[in-house]
């Protein structure tokens, strides 16, 4: 470097100079027309919340560790970003802060871009994309409108969360304890028509093509399987003593001689009839809607149930079952009735012990334990058949498959196949989303809107002043002439899924024809996404509805792949330790203000002891800041009736800003630069788990950085000599660096930068430590990317964002020197540096000529020599 090189890198400076030049030379910007090889980065892109948080970092870091080394290898790379920017917080904001959603959200992107450009990410903003805008979102309605000719789309009737104060369909997680998680109001079940799209036709796709993702988390896998939830089972009739038959499903026909009663959905027809002629039956079914619907409420809430009189003939025992209404049978699952088998499911069990009724046990561990009492809860596993007559002694395997035969021999049942994955409901009475592009005519029926009328584009005029959705309200909007026959009609105002906008942006991102969603041609050109990096919260909805979209376009002919991400990584949380204070006060204030001369006089803490006080404790979430200034107080502060017990440190957590722990990147990245914040990202945990944040982490990355400029200001060309140990290990750490980053191992990756960073500094100058100083800039360039620029201009040419990944001399990665360990009575004495393949009698020579080894032996007769090729000499005296 040259003479008046700073002594210290400011990244102040260095990171917006840098920047600056990136976006002047759109150095990122991926060439469609480019003939190397392509890689395709990406990680899931943000919902604008307004600001980026250390989670964001980590996740944007490796992905751009990754492209960054992909253009080094020569690879034509597309690592794009964009907004998944419609949803609910928008609309919340316009309800409480009188704002309209769409300049809330435009502003949060600002800021956003504005904070991942500060961290120097690699990223083609030519291409980003905001779901909220038309020119995104009109595609997305004619695809949509693509899926409904092919017979992929269709709307009918569904039960529904519906929260009566906000008005609006709630989504099963956002019912708490049985009421809206907003409004808290009591959640009502109502029947909608809702849009749908098929999502059960590519079940059996869906489920085999998770076999071809060798490259997803096993774990991610797992979660999809079950979520698609395939299972063999038997559907048949009973005979009711109305004189009709019901149809159920189960998928453990084995078990059907402990049947000891049957239960209906509130909303199956048998429960409606009941209803119609009983005011009692009415209410519960009233009751019944308020309850949640996800498999963990049904699991824990109180199973109850209603007594319709109408008994069920069982079809082996001709026994009358009573048949109730239940709680806990929806009508999306099966055929919306059970046949209840106490003795081996948990949710009959708990039924039977609540209403009295029979606990039968038809399989045992044993034929012995036939007659076993159950102890508190029911048994589901494997055994053998008692009780059960001709299946007595048989495996449940064996007893599945005969119940099956004699069922369908009989003509009343037959074995089937069912998913548990249901079609996916799109619709929402909201705003702030794609809206749904169909219009409503009374003499036409449903009508699709022409697509030469997309998009069908939200108004602005909108207000949020009352509860609901304002597409229902707004005065001109939703009234259009039916584009078939002309009369008046009304368009539809429920809004996608936002899930429907995230399962098709990567497909947009590369490929923007104007006048399409994508061109064909470059989708099989940079499709599948090469490395999709995400939490492992989107494991299950966003993936499958990704994987389920993509197979969808596929068979319609839109596009030829079918799985959208080749490989799949899902990076830990970034943690952060608790700090909170616990509140002692007087249970009742006025106990306060009766003593308030004797709280004066003795403080709060001694008056609540003296006075014989009932108190109650409360936890006060602390900053890191408030932490430190409580925990330098000697005594317990007292205020008023009140008296705190002082900070204390709590666990380590995932960050979230009502614990306080949170980390805000703008202010690191002003204190230590963004290099520092990328470095402590990829540094010390593996990136698949959590990575506890630190105070002194980062304050050591940051000396790293300044360790690292010194290092390249010591950079000679003119420099001679060689050191054949330095050239090997700089050219053993480009080779295995590359590897780790491939893998994704970063952490190992910076390992290996330190080592070498070690290496060079004790080495004397030589033509071979500038070349390793070199190469270690280039090492470092995708991690550090402003230093490696600030650097690399003094030293090479161009941009080192434009640099290749370091060459590699095969000869040199492989270690023509060994270091030999030289014991005396089994412990080390001294160590030799020898050329690998030293001969046993050269290494037995040279170990005796060492004085260390003499004086551990100080005379002493050696009695035996152990030698290890390459590896040691124990000298036994």
């Amino acid at each position: 470097m040259t003479a008046d090189t700073p002594e210290r890198f400011d990244p102040a400076t260095a990171d917006t100079r840098w920047q600056q030049v990136w976006d002047e030379r759109q150095t990122f910007r991926a060439d469609d027309a480019s003939s190397k090889p392509r890689s395709y980065v990406l990680e899931m892109f943000p919902y604008p919340s307004g600001r980026i948080h250390i989670g964001h970092v980590r996740n944007y870091t490796m992905g751009d560790v990754l492209a960054r080394y992909k253009r080094m290898r020569g690879h034509e790379v597309l690592h794009p970003m964009g907004w998944d920017a419609f949803g609910m917080p928008a609309e919340n904001a316009a309800m409480e802060k009188g704002v309209h959603p769409g300049g809330w959200t435009r502003d949060n992107i600002a800021n956003m871009k504005a904070q991942l450009k500060r961290l120097g990410f690699a990223l083609d903003w030519s291409r980003e994309i905001a779901t909220c805008e038309p020119e995104y979102y009109g595609h997305e309605q004619a695809l949509f409108l693509d899926l409904y000719a092919a017979g992929l789309v269709y709307r009918k009737e569904s039960t529904v969360n519906w929260d009566p104060v906000d008005m609006t369909v709630l989504a099963n997680e956002q019912v708490i304890d049985g009421r809206g998680w907003r409004s808290g109001a009591l959640v009502e079940k109502r029947k909608l028509s809702q849009w749908f799209l098929k999502i059960t036709d590519f079940a059996d796709e869906l489920l085999e093509g998770l076999s071809t993702l060798d490259k997803w988390p096993e774990k991610v896998r797992t979660m999809q399987e079950n979520w698609i939830g395939k299972s063999q089972g038997l559907q048949f009739a009973f005979d009711l003593s109305s004189g009709d038959k019901l149809e159920v499903y189960t998928t453990r026909p084995d078990t059907i001689f402990g049947a000891s009663f049957v239960a209906v959905a509130a909303d199956h027809p048998v429960a409606q009839g009941v209803a119609a002629k009983s005011k009692d039956a009415e209410d519960f079914i009233a009751l019944c809607k308020q309850g949640g619907t996800t498999a963990a409420e049904l699991e824990t809430a109180e199973k109850l149930g209603f007594d319709t009189g109408i008994t069920a003939k069982h079809p082996f025992t001709s026994a009358d079952l009573p048949v109730f209404i239940a709680n806990f049978v929806l009508m999306e699952y099966g055929t919306g009735a059970i046949m209840a088998v106490p003795g081996h499911d948990q949710r009959d069990f708990d039924f039977a012990t609540k209403y009295g009724l029979p606990i039968l046990r038809v399989v045992a561990s044993d034929p012995a334990d036939a007659d076993k009492p159950f102890t508190g809860e029911a048994e589901a596993g494997d055994g053998v058949l008692v009780n059960s007559d001709f299946l007595n002694g048989m495996n449940v395997a064996d007893a599945k498959v005969a119940i099956i035969a004699r069922t369908q021999d009989g003509g009343f049942g037959e074995g089937k196949t069912v998913w548990r994955l249901r079609d996916w409901g799109v619709s929402r009475q909201r705003y702030w989303g794609t809206p749904i592009p169909f219009i409503h005519c009374e003499i036409c029926g449903v009508v699709p809107v022409p697509k030469k009328q997309l998009p069908v584009i939200l108004p602005e005029d909108v207000s949020f002043d009352v509860p609901g959705n304002p597409l229902d309200r707004h005065p001109t909007w939703k009234h259009v002439d039916c584009p078939q026959c002309g009369h008046p009609a009304r368009r539809e105002t429920d809004t996608l899924d936002t899930f429907v906008d995230s399962s098709w942006y990567f497909l947009r991102f590369a490929s923007q024809p104007a006048d399409r969603p994508f061109d064909p041609e470059e989708i099989k050109r940079w499709l599948p996404v090469e490395q999709y990096i995400g939490g492992i919260e989107h494991a299950i909805l966003h993936l499958l509805y990704a994987r389920f979209w993509t197979r969808a376009l596929a068979r319609i002919g839109k596009i030829e792949v079918t799985e959208p991400f080749a490989s799949l990584f899902t990076q830990g949380m970034v943690t952060h330790e608790t700090y909170s204070e616990q509140i002692v006060s007087v249970t009742d204030q006025s106990d306060y203000f009766d003593n308030r001369d004797v709280f004066e006089k003795y403080g709060t803490q001694t008056a609540i002891t003296k006075l014989n006080l009932e108190t109650f404790t409360s936890k006060r979430w602390l900053s890191p800041a408030e932490y430190i200034e409580l925990a330098t107080k000697t005594q317990k502060i007292a205020t008023g009736s009140s008296f705190s017990l002082g900070a204390s440190r709590g666990r380590i957590e995932k960050m979230s800003k009502s614990k306080k722990n949170v980390v805000d990147p703008d202010e690191i990245v002003a204190k230590h630069g963004a290099d520092a914040i990328r470095w402590f990202m990829l540094s010390d945990s593996p990136p698949e788990r959590d990575l506890p944040w630190s105070e002194a982490g980062i304050e050591g990355c940051a000396r790293f950085v300044q360790r690292l400029w010194r290092l390249f200001g010591q950079y000679d060309a003119a420099a001679t000599g060689e050191d054949k140990a330095l050239d090997r290990k700089a050219h053993q750490t480009v080779h295995a660096a590359a590897s780790d980053i491939e893998a994704l191992g970063f952490n190992k990756a910076v390992a290996r930068i330190y080592e070498l960073t070690g290496a060079i500094e004790k080495a004397a100058p030589s033509a071979s430590r500038s070349a390793a100083i070199a190469k270690l800039l280039l090492l470092v360039a995708p991690m550090m990317p402003h230093l490696a620029e600030e650097a690399y201009a003094r030293i090479g040419d161009g941009l080192v964002s434009d640099a290749a990944w370091p060459e590699v001399d095969p000869a040199l990665l492989v270690d023509d020197e060994v270091t030999v360990a030289v014991q005396v009575k089994g412990k080390l004495r001294d160590t030799l540096t020898v050329a690998k393949g030293t001969p046993s009698e050269e290494l037995e020579r040279l170990a005796l000529a060492s004085e260390k080894v003499q004086r551990a032996l100080d005379g002493a007769e050696i009695r035996k020599v152990i030698v290890v090729p390459d590896r040691l000499v124990n000298l036994v005296a």
